[in-house]
Protein backbone atom coordinates (compact mmCIF):
# COMPACT_ATOMS: atom_id res chain seq x y z
CA UNK A 1 0.00 0.00 0.00
CA UNK A 2 1.14 3.62 -0.98
CA UNK A 3 1.13 6.22 2.05
CA UNK A 4 0.10 9.57 1.76
CA UNK A 5 2.71 12.11 1.42
CA UNK A 6 3.89 12.58 4.87
CA UNK A 7 3.38 8.78 6.57
CA UNK A 8 6.78 7.15 5.63
CA UNK A 9 6.33 4.10 7.58
CA UNK A 10 4.36 1.03 6.15
CA UNK A 11 2.00 -0.70 7.99
CA UNK A 12 3.23 -3.86 8.41
CA UNK A 13 6.75 -2.05 9.59
CA UNK A 14 7.17 -2.95 13.73
CA UNK A 15 9.81 -0.99 14.98
CA UNK A 16 10.37 -4.09 17.29
CA UNK A 17 11.31 -6.14 14.16
CA UNK A 18 12.89 -3.96 12.03
CA UNK A 19 15.53 -5.51 9.90
CA UNK A 20 18.91 -3.65 9.29
CA UNK A 21 18.51 -2.33 5.73
CA UNK A 22 21.62 -3.62 3.34
CA UNK A 23 21.75 -5.33 -0.64
CA UNK A 24 20.76 -8.47 -0.78
CA UNK A 25 21.24 -10.77 -3.68
CA UNK A 26 17.54 -11.61 -5.01
CA UNK A 27 17.15 -15.39 -4.73
CA UNK A 28 16.79 -15.40 -8.80
CA UNK A 29 20.05 -14.11 -8.61
CA UNK A 30 21.11 -16.94 -6.07
CA UNK A 31 19.85 -19.34 -8.69
CA UNK A 32 20.58 -18.06 -11.77
CA UNK A 33 23.73 -17.72 -11.00
CA UNK A 34 23.95 -21.89 -9.94
CA UNK A 35 22.40 -22.97 -12.80
CA UNK A 36 25.01 -20.88 -15.12
CA UNK A 37 28.18 -22.58 -13.14
CA UNK A 38 26.60 -26.25 -12.99
CA UNK A 39 26.07 -25.57 -16.90
CA UNK A 40 29.67 -23.80 -17.55
CA UNK A 41 31.81 -26.51 -14.93
CA UNK A 42 31.56 -29.33 -17.70
CA UNK A 43 32.61 -26.43 -20.75
CA UNK A 44 35.55 -25.31 -18.17
CA UNK A 45 36.69 -28.57 -17.85
CA UNK A 46 36.66 -29.79 -21.66
CA UNK A 47 38.40 -26.12 -22.24
CA UNK A 48 41.28 -27.11 -19.36
CA UNK A 49 41.85 -30.44 -20.58
CA UNK A 50 42.42 -28.76 -24.34
CA UNK A 51 44.97 -26.47 -23.14
CA UNK A 52 46.54 -29.42 -21.20
CA UNK A 53 46.85 -31.41 -24.68
CA UNK A 54 47.70 -34.68 -25.72
CA UNK A 55 48.81 -37.13 -24.31
CA UNK A 56 46.47 -36.97 -20.73
CA UNK A 57 48.40 -38.17 -17.82
CA UNK A 58 47.00 -38.80 -14.74
CA UNK A 59 48.08 -35.89 -13.53
CA UNK A 60 46.78 -33.57 -16.09
CA UNK A 61 43.02 -35.45 -15.33
CA UNK A 62 43.54 -34.99 -11.39
CA UNK A 63 44.42 -30.94 -12.22
CA UNK A 64 40.86 -31.25 -13.97
CA UNK A 65 38.89 -32.94 -11.18
CA UNK A 66 40.37 -30.76 -8.59
CA UNK A 67 39.23 -27.59 -10.65
CA UNK A 68 35.62 -29.09 -10.61
CA UNK A 69 35.90 -29.87 -6.92
CA UNK A 70 36.71 -26.38 -6.25
CA UNK A 71 34.02 -25.17 -8.18
CA UNK A 72 31.16 -27.38 -7.25
CA UNK A 73 32.73 -26.44 -3.02
CA UNK A 74 32.06 -22.78 -4.09
CA UNK A 75 28.41 -23.28 -4.76
CA UNK A 76 28.09 -25.50 -1.97
CA UNK A 77 29.30 -22.57 0.37
CA UNK A 78 27.22 -20.11 -1.55
CA UNK A 79 24.31 -22.15 -1.63
CA UNK A 80 24.35 -22.86 2.41
CA UNK A 81 25.58 -19.62 3.26
CA UNK A 82 22.68 -17.79 1.16
CA UNK A 83 20.04 -20.26 1.26
CA UNK A 84 20.61 -22.91 3.77
CA UNK A 85 21.92 -21.52 6.69
CA UNK A 86 19.06 -18.75 7.23
CA UNK A 87 16.63 -21.14 6.32
CA UNK A 88 17.50 -23.60 9.27
CA UNK A 89 18.48 -20.33 11.56
CA UNK A 90 14.83 -19.03 10.43
CA UNK A 91 13.23 -21.88 11.44
CA UNK A 92 15.09 -21.99 14.51
CA UNK A 93 13.77 -18.30 15.38
CA UNK A 94 10.31 -19.32 14.37
CA UNK A 95 9.98 -22.29 16.41
CA UNK A 96 11.97 -20.45 19.63
CA UNK A 97 9.23 -17.10 19.15
CA UNK A 98 6.61 -19.85 19.62
CA UNK A 99 7.70 -20.76 22.91
CA UNK A 100 7.91 -17.26 24.03
CA UNK A 101 11.26 -16.43 23.57
CA UNK A 102 12.31 -12.43 22.74
CA UNK A 103 11.94 -11.18 18.95
CA UNK A 104 15.34 -10.37 17.11
CA UNK A 105 16.48 -10.45 13.53
CA UNK A 106 18.65 -12.32 12.42
CA UNK A 107 22.21 -11.71 11.79
CA UNK A 108 22.26 -13.15 8.21
CA UNK A 109 19.62 -13.46 5.60
CA UNK A 110 21.22 -14.32 2.75
CA UNK A 111 18.65 -13.17 0.25
CA UNK A 112 16.06 -10.28 -0.54
CA UNK A 113 13.34 -12.80 -0.18
CA UNK A 114 14.68 -14.79 2.60
CA UNK A 115 14.84 -11.25 4.60
CA UNK A 116 11.40 -9.78 3.64
CA UNK A 117 10.00 -13.46 4.84
CA UNK A 118 12.04 -13.10 8.63
CA UNK A 119 10.25 -9.65 8.61
CA UNK A 120 7.19 -11.22 8.62
CA UNK A 121 7.58 -14.37 10.45
CA UNK A 122 9.06 -11.98 13.57
CA UNK A 123 5.87 -9.96 12.87
CA UNK A 124 3.59 -12.31 13.28
CA UNK A 125 5.93 -13.73 16.27
CA UNK A 126 4.92 -9.95 17.69
CA UNK A 127 1.51 -10.14 17.28
CA UNK A 128 0.89 -13.82 18.44
CA UNK A 129 2.69 -13.22 22.05
CA UNK A 130 0.69 -9.85 22.12
CA UNK A 131 -2.46 -12.05 21.84
CA UNK A 132 -1.01 -14.46 24.09
CA UNK A 133 -0.55 -11.36 26.64
CA UNK A 134 -3.39 -10.40 26.26
CA UNK A 135 -5.68 -13.47 26.89
CA UNK A 136 -3.29 -13.74 29.86
CA UNK A 137 -4.41 -9.99 30.71
CA UNK A 138 -7.64 -10.39 30.21
CA UNK A 139 -8.31 -13.39 31.77
CA UNK A 140 -6.45 -12.06 35.24
CA UNK A 141 -8.62 -9.04 35.00
CA UNK A 142 -12.10 -10.39 34.21
CA UNK A 143 -11.16 -12.53 37.10
CA UNK A 144 -10.37 -9.54 39.55
CA UNK A 145 -12.83 -7.31 38.24
CA UNK A 146 -16.37 -8.74 37.95
CA UNK A 147 -15.36 -10.83 41.31
CA UNK A 148 -17.22 -7.55 43.16
CA UNK A 149 -19.71 -6.87 40.92
CA UNK A 150 -20.72 -10.51 41.43
CA UNK A 151 -20.40 -10.76 44.79
CA UNK A 152 -23.00 -7.69 45.11
CA UNK A 153 -25.29 -9.32 42.84
CA UNK A 154 -25.40 -12.31 45.27
CA UNK A 155 -25.55 -10.61 48.15
CA UNK A 156 -28.45 -8.94 47.17
CA UNK A 157 -30.06 -11.74 45.42
CA UNK A 158 -29.70 -13.40 48.69
CA UNK A 159 -31.65 -10.61 50.90
CA UNK A 160 -34.02 -9.92 48.27
CA UNK A 161 -34.97 -13.61 48.99
CA UNK A 162 -36.25 -12.58 53.02
CA UNK A 163 -38.32 -10.13 54.25
CA UNK A 164 -37.02 -6.91 53.35
CA UNK A 165 -38.73 -3.61 53.52
CA UNK A 166 -39.57 -1.45 50.15
CA UNK A 167 -36.24 1.21 50.93
CA UNK A 168 -34.14 -2.24 51.64
CA UNK A 169 -35.41 -3.46 48.44
CA UNK A 170 -34.82 -0.44 46.47
CA UNK A 171 -31.37 -0.09 47.56
CA UNK A 172 -30.75 -3.90 46.80
CA UNK A 173 -32.10 -3.35 43.58
CA UNK A 174 -29.78 -0.17 42.66
CA UNK A 175 -26.97 -1.79 43.66
CA UNK A 176 -27.74 -4.72 41.37
CA UNK A 177 -28.47 -2.39 38.54
CA UNK A 178 -24.65 -0.65 39.35
CA UNK A 179 -23.24 -3.70 39.45
CA UNK A 180 -24.85 -5.19 36.21
CA UNK A 181 -24.20 -1.52 34.20
CA UNK A 182 -20.28 -2.04 35.67
CA UNK A 183 -19.90 -5.45 33.67
CA UNK A 184 -21.30 -4.33 30.68
CA UNK A 185 -18.79 -1.43 30.34
CA UNK A 186 -16.10 -4.31 31.59
CA UNK A 187 -17.58 -6.63 28.65
CA UNK A 188 -17.97 -3.44 26.40
CA UNK A 189 -13.82 -2.46 26.58
CA UNK A 190 -12.75 -5.97 26.31
CA UNK A 191 -14.97 -6.68 23.11
CA UNK A 192 -13.16 -3.10 21.95
CA UNK A 193 -10.18 -4.48 23.13
CA UNK A 194 -10.79 -7.63 21.15
CA UNK A 195 -11.72 -5.53 17.59
CA UNK A 196 -8.49 -3.12 17.97
CA UNK A 197 -6.62 -4.24 15.27
CA UNK A 198 -9.49 -5.63 13.09
CA UNK A 199 -9.75 -3.40 9.74
CA UNK A 200 -7.94 -0.49 10.46
CA UNK A 201 -6.00 0.19 7.49
CA UNK A 202 -6.86 2.47 5.38
CA UNK A 203 -7.15 6.59 5.06
CA UNK A 204 -9.26 9.07 6.85
CA UNK A 205 -9.83 12.74 7.10
CA UNK A 206 -9.61 14.06 10.35
CA UNK A 207 -12.61 16.73 9.72
CA UNK A 208 -14.94 13.34 9.36
CA UNK A 209 -14.45 12.19 12.23
CA UNK A 210 -15.72 14.58 14.62
CA UNK A 211 -19.00 14.20 15.40
CA UNK A 212 -20.11 11.39 18.23
CA UNK A 213 -17.89 11.86 20.98
CA UNK A 214 -17.90 12.93 24.88
CA UNK A 215 -16.57 16.31 23.82
CA UNK A 216 -16.71 18.85 21.14
CA UNK A 217 -13.38 18.27 18.89
CA UNK A 218 -11.66 21.83 17.10
CA UNK A 219 -9.78 20.93 13.89
CA UNK A 220 -6.56 23.20 14.21
CA UNK A 221 -5.31 21.70 10.82
CA UNK A 222 -7.32 19.26 8.52
CA UNK A 223 -5.48 16.41 6.99
CA UNK A 224 -5.77 13.06 6.10
CA UNK A 225 -4.42 9.41 8.92
CA UNK A 226 -3.62 6.02 8.00
CA UNK A 227 -6.27 4.71 10.04
CA UNK A 228 -9.86 3.29 8.61
CA UNK A 229 -12.68 5.70 9.53
CA UNK A 230 -13.60 3.06 12.24
CA UNK A 231 -10.62 3.18 13.73
CA UNK A 232 -9.90 7.11 13.69
CA UNK A 233 -13.33 7.52 15.32
CA UNK A 234 -12.37 4.83 18.13
CA UNK A 235 -9.18 6.95 18.72
CA UNK A 236 -10.66 10.12 19.25
CA UNK A 237 -14.11 8.67 21.05
CA UNK A 238 -11.18 7.35 23.49
CA UNK A 239 -9.59 10.27 24.24
CA UNK A 240 -12.88 12.59 24.14
CA UNK A 241 -13.60 10.09 26.84
CA UNK A 242 -10.68 10.00 29.05
CA UNK A 243 -10.66 14.02 28.64
CA UNK A 244 -14.74 14.80 29.59
CA UNK A 245 -13.97 12.26 32.60
CA UNK A 246 -10.59 13.93 33.33
CA UNK A 247 -12.57 17.06 33.39
CA UNK A 248 -11.92 18.61 30.04
CA UNK A 249 -14.32 20.71 28.27
CA UNK A 250 -12.73 20.42 24.71
CA UNK A 251 -10.36 18.78 22.42
CA UNK A 252 -8.29 19.87 19.31
CA UNK A 253 -6.85 17.96 17.13
CA UNK A 254 -4.52 18.34 13.99
CA UNK A 255 -2.38 16.93 11.67
CA UNK A 256 1.31 17.81 10.37
CA UNK A 257 3.95 16.68 8.89
CA UNK A 258 3.54 12.89 9.58
CA UNK A 259 1.84 13.39 12.98
CA UNK A 260 -1.70 13.77 14.38
CA UNK A 261 -2.11 15.03 17.86
CA UNK A 262 -4.92 15.79 20.27
CA UNK A 263 -4.75 17.48 23.04
CA UNK A 264 -7.65 18.95 25.68
CA UNK A 265 -8.08 21.53 28.52
CA UNK A 266 -8.27 19.30 31.10
CA UNK A 267 -6.22 19.25 34.13
CA UNK A 268 -3.58 17.10 32.37
CA UNK A 269 -1.68 13.90 33.86
CA UNK A 270 0.78 14.12 36.80
CA UNK A 271 4.57 13.19 36.36
CA UNK A 272 4.02 9.89 38.89
CA UNK A 273 1.13 8.86 36.50
CA UNK A 274 2.98 9.48 32.81
CA UNK A 275 4.78 6.65 32.75
CA UNK A 276 1.62 3.93 33.17
CA UNK A 277 -0.87 5.98 31.26
CA UNK A 278 -1.23 2.78 28.62
CA UNK A 279 -0.84 0.42 30.78
CA UNK A 280 -3.95 -2.17 30.77
CA UNK A 281 -6.17 -1.60 33.29
CA UNK A 282 -4.49 1.18 35.29
CA UNK A 283 -6.87 4.03 36.42
CA UNK A 284 -6.96 6.41 38.84
CA UNK A 285 -11.27 6.52 38.33
CA UNK A 286 -12.00 3.08 39.50
CA UNK A 287 -14.54 4.13 42.21
CA UNK A 288 -16.27 5.78 39.39
CA UNK A 289 -16.29 3.26 37.09
CA UNK A 290 -12.86 3.55 35.01
CA UNK A 291 -11.61 0.52 33.51
CA UNK A 292 -8.34 1.69 32.46
CA UNK A 293 -8.28 0.17 29.23
CA UNK A 294 -8.91 3.35 26.61
CA UNK A 295 -5.41 4.15 26.19
CA UNK A 296 -4.39 0.42 26.50
CA UNK A 297 -6.53 -0.17 23.42
CA UNK A 298 -5.15 2.97 21.45
CA UNK A 299 -1.64 1.83 21.98
CA UNK A 300 -2.65 -1.75 20.20
CA UNK A 301 -4.74 -0.46 17.58
CA UNK A 302 -1.21 2.24 16.44
CA UNK A 303 1.15 -0.71 17.24
CA UNK A 304 -0.61 -2.95 15.00
CA UNK A 305 -0.25 -0.18 11.99
CA UNK A 306 3.25 0.11 12.88
CA UNK A 307 3.15 3.40 13.98
CA UNK A 308 2.96 5.03 18.02
CA UNK A 309 1.08 6.86 20.80
CA UNK A 310 3.19 9.03 23.05
CA UNK A 311 1.73 11.12 25.65
CA UNK A 312 3.67 14.23 25.10
CA UNK A 313 4.96 17.45 26.87
CA UNK A 314 2.35 20.25 26.82
CA UNK A 315 1.62 23.46 28.35
CA UNK A 316 -1.84 22.63 29.60
CA UNK A 317 -4.11 19.45 29.70
CA UNK A 318 -2.77 15.99 27.94
CA UNK A 319 -1.15 16.09 24.40
CA UNK A 320 -1.28 12.65 22.95
CA UNK A 321 0.80 12.14 19.37
CA UNK A 322 0.52 9.62 17.20
CA UNK A 323 2.65 8.75 14.55
CA UNK A 324 3.36 6.33 11.45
Amino acid sequence: MAWASGWGRAPDALPLTEIRRKWRPSLAIVLGGTLLAVLGTPFAGLYLARLLSYPMTWTKAYAVLAVGLLITAVLGFLLWRLLLRPIRELATRASAISRGAPIAPLDHYGTSELRDLGGTVLRMGHVLQNREATIRAYTDHVTHELKSPLTIVAGAAELLEGDVDEATRIKLAGQIAEAATRMTRLVDVQRDWARATEGARGFARLSEAMTGHALPIEVARDGEVPLSPEALMLVLTHLARNAAEAGASRLTAGVEDGLLWVEDDGPGISDGNRDRVFDPYFTTRRDTGGTGMGLAILRRLIDAQGGQITLAPSQGGARFELTF
